[in-house]
């Protein structure tokens, strides 16, 4: 009993002298050991992974083999549990009910074009047959050998009269399994009869295909494209209105809404008693250029807005919405936040930034500095720009359609161009090799959005790259009309061979260094050239080549008028204006020179007649353009102090030109009362140089001009402004109005806009 207290009491005496650090002991054991617990399923075997299993591979079967070298049996590792919350993984389910990548429609490799007639006598069979055997030597001509797997099928022809429609019309044929790249193009030739046929039976269940609620609205959305064209007879039917090629039209309706909107190639129209073959011709060789353009680019590709609509709209200007307001900023912020474009002359330092400008104390010499891009693609001009139509070349140079080549597509009628000098605006490209401007007009309208400067400061680009840019960007731009209803296939034709250019846009073309160079490449392609020019840059207008015509714009008549209106950069603006005056007299026996005068009421019209008189006196110019301004609409040019109210009226113009030719008569200036074009508000007055037995000659002889123009790069033989005039049209003349009567004119206001709409809904009642 003594030696089991004796043991007790030294074990308490022990606890109370160390029990301190037995417990720090135990404590420190403890925890390690826990830890130890929690970390062992990592490091359990060699064949653990350190990225946790995948949820779906939970079955032992698909567990890997770990294989054991020593024989003994190893138990299977211990599957460990997840502590944290259960995960889920998945796929973003694809649209359209599309699961994966088997179901996605293959690439597009081969076109199959399916040509479709309607024949009562016999002609447009014949004519399919001429169409088929036109596209079967294509599909021949322009195989590529060395690539099988790539091209265009020989074409597959069959009568409407013989097809079950809903093999064809409910829905798109299907590719062949062997070939599930293939793509099919409608191709539909049919006339048009005033008694029940098939056409009217075809016409009918393409009608309740699409009404039917039972079938998606774009059955036949799977096709690659469709085009029609038409066999009509203009002696029985003289216009569209009135029956000519209507079931054509109809048809072309119903295919725009069945295919959303994939019209290949325009309607083709064609007179079974004149031109029925060649309009076949030139529709035909139009749509095998589509068709490889889809081979190429795998589709359609995109079109402007409207491009495919079944119905004609009455608006020219397609994407010219948005030059109205790229000065409204679009993002929501406060009061005095919103991003405007400022003018690149007038950036020097970033005011917002509270760095201060540093400053290179290590460098020993001064390097040279390398020049910038006018329009770099990362710089709000260029988002403007091409947010404003134009199709941006290079660093400096653009390109864009003009609403009036989109009117002449339409066979709505050309621009004043056409009036007075002959040319066709859908013939027409306008490109500026320069987007640099020495000017700040009130009136313009890219205000703020395009660089201005007083000297070139930027890198300059190659005039050959530049040639080819705009060419491309023109003809891409055309190409994105080809959908849009009421586009004349002829005319969509003629349009892929550019025949003028009006060098003008956004800048001042002449401040391009290699200008020269670039006017020769354009007549090289026997392009004529239109040039304007502000009057800044009197250097460059003494050194300039021949053009076929030489624009100045003369937007004022006095010093005080022109600093308002143009708000110049140059400080010696009057007296570069004067120079340039003084060289254009200089060169009115060379080239075919014109004073371009843009009234704005408020600014340039009230008391200046006299002063216009003269400068007319001073440059003795071949002709002089008056025309009223356009009003963009923007906010900025409101805050320059431009309105509506600023628009003269074409009463008000023709009255000040009426003003303007007396005063010269009175001088003894022989000018006169040439040629109008009302619908541009736009009038010419005409030197009598070009007044010729009683008959104005304003209209230039293009191919007589690149005559002249090679002979005298050949012997230096020098020729005038009146060897390649040519006579004036009656109905261009001062007091005719000057529209085209072969055009249709279209009314978007006032009592001929009502009467002119209800004529058309009347005729498709009636249709």
């Amino acid at each position: 009993m003594d030696c089991s207290s004796a043991m007790l009491e030294g074990v308490v005496v022990f606890w109370h002298a160390y029990r301190l650090p037995i417990l720090i002991t135990l404590s420190t054991l403890f925890v390690f050991v826990q830890a130890y617990r929690k970390l062992q399923p990592k490091f359990k075997t060699e064949a653990s992974s350190s990225l946790p299993p995948s949820p779906r591979s939970h079955s032992p079967e698909k567990s890997e083999k770990i294989p054991v070298s020593d024989g003994t049996k190893k138990e299977p590792p211990a599957v460990s549990k997840s502590t944290g919350p259960k995960v889920v993984t998945g796929k973003k389910p694809v649209k359209g009910g599309k699961r994966g990548g088997s179901d996605e429609t293959p690439p597009l490799s081969f076109i199959q074009p399916i040509v479709f007639f309607a024949s009562l006598t016999g002609t447009t069979e014949r004519y399919a047959h001429m169409f088929v055997e036109e596209l079967r030597a294509a599909a021949q001509n322009r195989a590529d050998p060395e690539n099988r797997e790539r091209g265009l099928l020989p074409p597959q022809l069959h009568d409407l009269a013989y097809v079950d429609l809903d093999d064809f019309f409910t829905s798109a044929p299907k590719p062949p399994s062997t070939s599930p790249g293939t793509r099919y193009v409608y191709c539909l030739l049919i006339p048009t009869y005033n008694i029940d046929t098939v056409l009217n039976t075809f016409l009918g269940h393409l009608d309740e295909t699409h009404h039917d609620f039972r079938i998606d609205t774009g059955s036949l959305s799977q096709l690659a494209g469709f085009s029609v064209f038409g066999f009509g007879d203009k002696e029985g039917w003289p216009t569209e209105e009135e029956g000519y090629c209507s079931q054509a039209k109809e048809l072309d309706r119903w295919m725009a809404k069945l295919t959303g909107k994939k019209r290949a190639f325009p309607l083709g129209l064609g007179d079974v008693k004149s031109n029925a073959e060649q309009a076949l011709k030139e529709w035909s060789h139009g749509l095998q250029d589509i068709l490889y353009d889809i081979l190429q680019n795998g589709g359609l590709g995109e079109g402007v807005p409207g491009s495919g609509d079944p119905l004609e709209s009455d608006e020219e200007d397609f994407d010219d919405e948005n030059e109205t307001d790229v000065a409204k900023p679009k993002s929501k912020r406060g009061k005095g936040q919103s991003q405007s474009v400022v003018d690149l002359e007038d950036i020097k330092v970033n005011p917002d930034s509270p760095a201060p400008l540093a400053v290179d104390f290590t460098t020993g010499g001064k390097s040279e500095p390398q020049a910038k891009e006018m329009v770099p693609k990362t710089s709000p001009t260029y988002a403007s720009l091409t947010k404003q139509g134009y199709s941006i070349v290079g660093s400096h140079s653009g390109v864009k359609i003009c609403r009036w080549t989109k009117s002449a597509l339409r066979g709505r009628g050309s621009c004043y161009k056409f009036s007075f000098y002959g040319i066709k605006s859908h013939l027409c490209m306008e490109a500026t090799p320069s987007l640099s401007c020495s000017n700040k007009c009130v009136f313009c309208w890219r205000h703020g959005t395009n660089p201005v400067g007083t000297t070139w400061r930027w890198k300059v680009d190659d005039p050959d790259m530049i040639f080819d840019g705009v060419k491309d960007g023109h003809y891409k731009k055309i190409k994105m009309l080809r959908g849009v209803p009421g586009v004349r296939a002829e005319r969509f034709a003629e349009a892929m061979r550019i025949r003028h250019c009006a060098l003008s846009l956004v800048g001042e073309p002449i401040f391009y260094p290699h200008i020269n160079r670039f006017l020769d490449l354009l007549h090289s392609e026997r392009i004529s050239s239109f040039l304007v020019c502000n009057a800044q840059h009197p250097d460059q207008l003494e050194t300039l080549h021949r053009v076929t015509q030489l624009y100045v714009s003369i937007d004022a008549s006095n010093r005080e008028s022109l600093r308002k209106i143009d708000r110049p950069l140059h400080r010696d603006f009057w007296e570069r204006f004067q120079r340039c005056l003084d060289i254009l007299r200089e060169k009115r026996n060379v080239q075919r020179t014109v004073f371009r005068l843009t009234l704005v009421k408020g600014f340039n019209v009230e008391d200046e007649v006299i002063g216009y008189a003269n400068l007319v006196e001073k440059a003795l110019p071949c002709f002089v353009e008056i025309k009223g301004v356009t009003y963009c609409g923007t906010s900025t040019s409101a805050g320059a102090g431009l309105t509506m109210q600023n628009v003269p009226f074409y009463e008000e113009i023709t009255e000040f030109v009426l003003a303007l030719n007396e005063e010269l008569e009175r001088r003894g200036l022989k000018y006169g009362l040439a040629a109008e074009h009302a619908h541009s508000c736009c009038v010419l007055l005409a030197s009598e140089r070009f007044h010729v037995n009683g008959k104005w000659n304003t209209r230039i002889n293009y191919e007589r001009f690149f005559e002249l123009l090679e002979k005298e790069k050949a012997d230096g033989t020098s020729f005038a402004p009146e060897d390649y005039m040519d006579e004036t049209t009656e109905w261009a003349l001062w007091g005719n109005g000057g529209f085209d009567p072969n055009d249709e004119r279209v009314y978007k206001k006032g009592k001929k806009a009502k009467v002119q709409k209800e004529l058309a809904n009347s005729t498709a009642n009636e249709a």
